[in-house]
């Protein structure tokens, strides 16, 4: 590991222990960095978030808020959120979401949410811009061993959301929420289109109408 200490790749899967791992990303120079752990192998990522994933990042998670508001579902939100299996897992997501019954399950003064406490977000949402294979790959079975309930993949380049049911620590194309029921993919697949096309605002007022339907 010394190799990597002086030099540390990013942006790709490393053979790593876990204590290596820690090492790593509590290193001064990853701070602003993304952390993964997962099957012996960390993956830090350092790339800069540009133009389009931030705003799609920001279309989504309007969306799946005011879906929940409209529709009386209790939610929590959580941008860049850890979330540690201690010695085993860790995984950073763009958003995750506690829906249901969990959605107040994490007490305010919680830091990293611990899975050796607490259980796994109900839906995890990673924005895919330059990252997507792994998305798909590794990440997703990470995520179907964390437990995850719904995995969806926003697919900047080819502007869809790629969305999984997860169970049985396996997973499968959906075409609409399992955890939102109602809530079809297709639509935030036209939200992200319009992006391309028009202002946000006028998006969010396209998505309030269509959701209140």
């Amino acid at each position: 590991m010394s190799e990597l200490q002086t030099k540390l790749p990013t942006d790709i899967w490393v053979t790593a222990t876990w204590d290596e791992y820690i090492q790593a990303i509590e290193n001064p120079a990853y701070e602003k960095a993304k952390g993964y752990y997962h099957n012996g192998q960390m993956r830090i990522e350092m790339a800069p978030l540009g133009h389009d994933h931030a705003c799609d990042n920001t279309i989504i998670t309007f969306g799946v808020n005011l879906f929940c508001g409209i529709k009386g579902i209790p939610v929590k939100g959580l941008t860049n959120c850890t979330y540690r299996k201690t010695g085993l897992k860790d995984a950073q997501p763009d958003v995750s979401y506690y829906i249901g019954e969990s959605a107040d399950v994490i007490p305010y003064g919680t830091s990293i949410i611990s899975l050796d406490i607490y259980s796994a977000p109900t839906l995890v949402i990673e924005v895919a811009n330059s990252s997507l294979a792994d998305d798909k790959g590794e990440k997703r079975l990470l995520y179907e061993d964390l437990g995850v309930a719904e995995y969806w993949i926003l697919d900047v380049q080819n502007v869809q959301v790629i969305a999984f049911a997860i169970e049985n620590n396996g997973s499968r194309r959906i075409t609409e929420s399992l955890v939102l029921p109602g809530l079809e993919i297709s639509l935030l697949n036209d939200a992200l289109r319009r992006t391309r096309q028009m202002n946000q605002s006028l998006v969010c007022a396209w998505l309030l109408s269509e959701f209140q339907k």
